[in-house]
């Protein structure tokens, strides 16, 4: 899971597209987003992805000009 800040105002659409951008370009690292999640009054944004590593998570989002500002390996679940 990765979060990203500073996007007050995000629309659904703009959310969309973000989020298109990640799917276009994830298989150049190896990493599949399944789903985002935006609150616009606070400018978070939260990423749910299966990766190899946080790296390769960070790598697209910068690519497509919205870095993550925290990426949680997340190792366990049930």
């Amino acid at each position: 899971m990765d979060v990203h800040t500073g996007m007050q105002g995000i629309t659904e659409e703009a959310l969309k597209a973000a989020h298109q951008a990640d799917v276009d370009i994830q298989a150049d690292e190896g990493v599949d987003f399944q789903k985002a999640w935006a609150d616009p009054d606070s400018g978070k944004v939260w990423c749910v992805s299966e990766a190899p590593n946080a790296d390769a998570v960070r790598r697209i989002h910068e690519r497509t000009g919205h870095p993550a500002v925290e990426v949680y390996p997340v190792p366990l679940e049930v």
